[in-house]
């Protein structure tokens, strides 16, 4: 069935009990929206808990039955896509709802709007709608599969919302819960002694180095980086009693990513906020941990447009700036870790463009050996959009570096990735010099003190 046999509304076609692939398309360009799939898992016309709802902040179902793909671009066309295992749909499930939101403006300015079902296996087209005559609408049920007669069938609806993604979650049962944003932690005072710079950037540009994901027995080798850590995530299973939250994203191992555009993070400030507390300090815990308060040191490895490199820390004083590059700034330093001050960076999201990676990571400077016992918490803030957070896993080796976030330019947007990664120095070598490793950013180090 190709796009000049586009279903009618209303129609229905039988589709097999299978895996499929639900593409949404349309065609980009100046004025046009971004638009995202989502997919609502229903008994008896509403969903059985906010599980059963599918889409970029929840990308999977529990059962492993649907899950969202993301998107991709080929000129001017952009598709997204959701994955659907008919066969493994648990059997209360009598129908999917397949939906499409606008970010950024209504559906009457998204050109081409259609939805394709695909067998999974062979690629084999089985049902198309051709969605038209939208105006005002800012969410869109394109389609559904539905039981009948012991198989599936999917029907072309074209029913739009007005209200949004919201509205369109509420209608079938959703609870949507609007997080509230605190207000940026207020900017530490402390101040360190002067010291010598103590990186030295390479002496010309290097091409952009891929981030290669962890590899056992060692660290990759910045020459031959291997691709960014890539396929689907699958978060664990969603709590039932928690709402959706359609803004503020709580990233996870299986979730580990989101699009800072689509958190409303285009321009402005973003804030990083990284806030600790011991988990089992007991008597003379500071003692056996060097006999100093507990110093952690919140640092970025940068990477710019035009290839420049660097690192913003406190070692140095190389605090960076918000209005020259880098456009980041370390804030201050805390040694509390309290969750009203903590350690912050800011990163100037009014210069985007200018930044190619960022990769956000933690030190231990003083006051204990490695991370364990530690329970540590990350939060971006930006000035214009919802707040991004995780917290770290419990450390079960001796690690005194840890990689936090990676922030990565793709094509105007930010997408921010959790890394959580407890690295280990071989002996000798600076947390610094192990992370710029684990990474490929190429720096060459001195050393420096505080």
């Amino acid at each position: 069935m190709g796009a000049d046999m586009s279903m009618s509304k209303g129609s229905n076609a039988p589709v097999p009990t299978a895996a499929l692939r639900i593409e949404l398309g349309w065609r980009s360009g100046p004025g046009v929206p971004d638009a995202d799939a989502s997919a609502l898992l229903l008994v008896a016309g509403k969903v059985r808990s906010d599980g059963d709802f599918v889409f970029y902040n929840q990308p999977a179902h529990t059962s492993g039955a649907v899950r969202h793909e993301g998107k991709r671009h080929s000129g001017d066309q952009v598709t997204d896509t959701l994955f659907v295992d008919l066969a493994r749909v648990e059997a209360p499930i009598e129908q999917i709802v397949l939906a499409a939101s606008a970010d950024g403006g209504t559906f009457g300015q998204v050109p081409g709007l259609y939805i394709e079902v695909r067998d999974a296996a062979n690629g084999n087209e089985v049902a198309r709608f051709d969605s038209t005559g939208a105006t005002v609408e800012t969410a869109f049920v394109l389609g559904e599969l539905y039981r009948r007669q012991g198989g599936w069938k999917f029907r072309a609806v074209g029913q739009g919302y007005s209200s949004g993604l919201e509205g369109l979650a509420t209608d079938f049962g959703i609870t949507v819960e609007e997080p509230q944003h605190p207000a940026p932690p207020p900017v530490p005072q402390a101040t360190r002694p002067a010291t010598p710079a103590v990186t030295t950037p390479p002496a010309a540009p290097q091409a952009p180095a891929q981030v290669p994901p962890p590899q056992p027995g060692g660290l990759p080798s910045p020459q031959h980086p291997a691709p960014t850590a890539g396929g689907l995530p699958v978060p664990p299973p969603p709590s039932p009693a928690a709402p959706v939250r359609l803004s503020k994203v709580t990233l996870t191992k299986s979730a580990p990513s989101v699009s800072l555009a689509k958190q409303g993070g285009t321009s402005g400030s973003l804030r990083v906020n990284l806030n600790w507390q011991v988990r089992k300090q007991s008597p003379g815990w500071g003692a056996r941990h060097g006999g100093a308060d507990l110093d952690l040191d919140l640092c970025a490895l940068y990477e710019l447009a035009d290839g420049r490199k660097g690192v913003v820390q406190a070692l140095g004083n190389a605090f960076g700036s918000l209005g020259r590059p880098p456009y980041i700034h370390l804030d201050g330093d805390d040694r509390t870790g309290a969750v009203a001050s903590g350690e912050n960076l800011t990163v100037n999201l009014d210069h985007k463009e200018d930044f190619r990676r960022i990769l956000v990571f933690v030190t231990i400077y003083q006051g204990a050996s490695s991370f364990a016992d530690l329970h540590a918490t990350v939060t971006l803030q930006p000035q214009h959009g919802a707040p991004i957070d995780f917290s770290l896993d419990e450390c079960t080796v001796p690690s005194t570096v840890c990689a936090l976030a990676l922030l990565t330019n793709t094509g105007g947007d930010l997408v921010v990735q959790r890394e959580a990664r407890y690295l280990v120095p071989d002996r000798g070598v600076s947390p610094q010099r192990t992370v710029d490793r684990a990474y490929g950013w190429g720096m060459n180090w001195t050393p420096g003190r505080k």
